[in-house]
C-alpha cells in the first residue's frame, strides 16, 4: 500500500542518515529497506529531471553516463531515444539501489549498470553527456565528482546536473535570492536523509562550465504542501568548446 511504504521511507528519513564507515556502506544501509520504494516516494519531490533530460543531447550512437544514477528511474525519461544510443553507462555505489536499476535496465542491452565510485570512475570511452540527478548533493567530494565528470566529455560534449541547492548570501546578478530562513532551513531539513545543500554547488559549476542553460525553481515534498525546496536544472560544456555538431541545439 502507498502509505504503508512511505511511513517506511518516512521511518528511514526519521532515524537518519549515519555517518560511520565508508560512503558505500552508508548509503546502502540507507537505502536497501527502502528501495523497493524509493521511486513511489521521491518521484513527488524529484522535480526538474525530465527538463534536465530532455535538453541533454542523446544522439543516435552517442554515448551517456549517469553518475550517482541510483535506482534507474531516469531512463524512462529518455523514452525512443534510448534505444538508440550506443551506450548509457549508470554509475552508482549502492548495491540495493543498482539491483531495481538492473531489473529497469532489463531489455536494453546497450544500458550498463555498474557499481563504482563516481568520484573517480572513468568509462572506456568519453562520452556526449553526462550528468547528475539529485546526486551531487549525497556525495561527500562534490568538487572532484564534478571534476571527473568533466574529464569523461568528449569535446562540446556537455555536464547537466539537476539538484536542490540553497542561494549564496549574495547571489550573482540574475540568480534567484532565497531568504536567510530558507537558506537556514532547507540543509537541516535535508541533512536528515544525508542530502547535503549547499550554495557553493552552483557557482563551482558555473565557474568550471560555459553555462548553456539554467533554470531555478521551488517544487513541493510529501506531505509537507505548505513548503517548496529549491532546486536548479543546469547544463554546461567545457570552456572554448564548440558545441558537439548535430547533438545539441542552442
Amino acid at each position: 500500500m502507498p502509505l504503508a511504504a512511505d511511513a517506511r521511507t518516512l521511518w528511514r528519513l526519521a532515524r537518519g542518515f549515519s555517518g560511520r564507515g565508508p560512503h558505500g556502506a552508508r548509503l546502502e544501509r540507507f537505502y536497501a529497506p527502502q528501495a523497493e520504494h524509493y521511486d513511489a516516494f521521491r518521484e513527488r519531490m524529484l522535480h526538474g529531471r525530465r527538463e534536465l533530460i530532455e535538453r541533454l543531447p542523446a544522439p543516435a550512437g552517442g554515448r551517456v553516463i549517469e553518475l550517482g544514477g541510483g535506482t534507474g528511474r531516469n531512463l524512462d525519461f529518455f523514452g525512443e531515444r534510448l534505444g538508440a544510443l550506443a551506450a548509457f553507462e549508470l554509475v552508482d555505489l549502492c548495491p540495493a539501489l543498482l539491483a531495481v536499476a538492473r531489473r529497469r535496465a532489463a531489455g536494453w542491452p546497450n544500458v550498463a549498470v555498474l557499481e563504482a565510485d563516481v568520484t573517480s570512475y572513468q568509462p572506456a570511452e568519453p562520452a556526449h553527456c553526462v550528468y547528475f540527478s539529485y546526486a551531487l548533493t549525497m556525495i561527500p567530494d562534490w568538487r572532484r565528482a564534478i571534476d571527473n565528470a568533466l574529464a569523461m566529455l568528449r569535446p562540446g560534449a556537455v555536464l547537466g546536473v539537476v539538484d536542490f541547492y540553497v542561494a549564496e548570501a549574495r547571489p550573482a546578478p540574475g540568480l534567484a535570492r532565497h531568504s536567510r530562513l530558507a537558506r537556514g532551513f532547507w540543509p537541516r531539513w535535508f541533512r536528515r536523509g544525508g542530502v547535503r545543500l549547499s550554495a557553493a554547488h552552483l557557482p563551482y559549476l558555473r565557474a568550471a562550465t560555459a553555462e548553456v542553460h539554467l533554470a531555478e525553481g521551488v517544487g513541493r515534498v510529501p506531505y509537507l504542501p505548505w513548503l517548496a525546496a529549491p532546486y536548479y536544472v543546469f547544463v554546461g560544456r567545457r570552456r572554448g568548446e564548440a558545441p558537439l555538431r548535430g547533438a545539441w541545439l542552442e
